[in-house]
């Protein structure tokens, strides 16, 4: 079985280096890198050239030029181009803690997707961390991160948890199973069978539509919000506009109204729209 990690990256190339190296120190190794680039400058492919040398990986690297917040179309052209069996996705503003992806593989299971989460860091943080921090796991101890500017909250737990505790936090948080971008993973064939992502869609949402599909499909989901840790790193969302939220709004109303489990406006772009509006 072959592993695809997908994130995606919009002129962030310093925070994209940071998820970099959070995957290049990974315990599980056996996966490829594929950025998802919605319409970046040459500066970001500069950087990807230049961890490919320091590293001695390979990156897959999939472009469109900038039309505004199209994520969901350059996710679904990384799909197209990535080869996993399984395949995780985080955004390239996320650092994964080096046993982010054991949890994934150790947790996977036919039927299902995994929902995890992340834990936000404000500006000061995020700047402080650098690769040494990433591969040595200060990043995410809290004794560090407070001594760069981290204000200790009862969330730092998401931080703290481990083996039984963490399983019994998973079992235990409100929070539902979602498909959140930033740290899920799921099965090609399920994703594929779904259509991948809803390319109508833009910011608020975008990536919890794919969930609700394949909900509908019948995939079950797992909660690994305490098993799986990630960090995120903090930035403005300049990009946002309400009506984007609207329209996202009601195209999940109508996928669950429907039972939609394949949208007609993905990978492939059926001739007709299925009354899909």
């Amino acid at each position: 079985m072959t592993v695809s990690v997908i994130f995606s990256t919009y002129n962030s190339p310093d925070w994209m280096e940071k998820t970099l190296w959070g995957l290049h120190y990974q315990t599980f190794q056996d996966f490829e890198i594929v950025i998802a680039d919605d319409g970046s400058t040459a500066e970001t492919k500069a950087r990807i050239n230049r961890f490919e040398a320091e590293s001695g990986r390979q990156v897959k690297y999939v472009w469109q030029p900038d039309e505004g917040f199209q994520k969901t179309r350059i996710l679904n052209k990384a799909l197209v181009a990535s080869e996993g069996d399984y395949i995780v996705f985080t955004d390239g503003d996320c650092i994964l803690r080096n046993d982010f992806l054991a949890v994934h593989m150790d947790y996977r299971e036919r039927g299902y997707f995994l929902s995890g989460g992340y834990f936000k860091l404000p500006m000061t943080t995020s700047r402080a961390i650098s690769r040494d921090d990433i591969k040595t796991g200060r990043a995410f101890e809290i004794d560090w991160l407070v001594a760069n500017g981290l204000t200790k909250t009862h969330k730092t737990m998401k931080l703290t948890a481990t083996g039984r505790k963490a399983k019994w936090l998973n079992r235990l948080t409100p929070t539902k199973a979602t498909w959140n971008g930033h740290n899920v993973s799921g099965w090609r064939e399920d994703i594929f069978a779904a259509n991948g992502f809803d390319e109508r869609m833009q910011y608020g949402g975008e990536d919890r539509e794919l969930g609700e599909r394949l909900f509908n499909r019948g995939i079950k989901s797992k909660q690994i919000r305490y098993s799986a840790i990630c960090v995120h790193l903090d930035h403005a969302r300049g990009y946002v506009k309400q009506e984007m939220r609207d329209k996202n709004r009601a195209i999940r109303q109508y996928t669950k109204q429907h039972k939609v489990t394949r949208t007609p406006y993905g990978i492939v772009k059926d001739k007709g729209d299925g009354g899909n509006k």
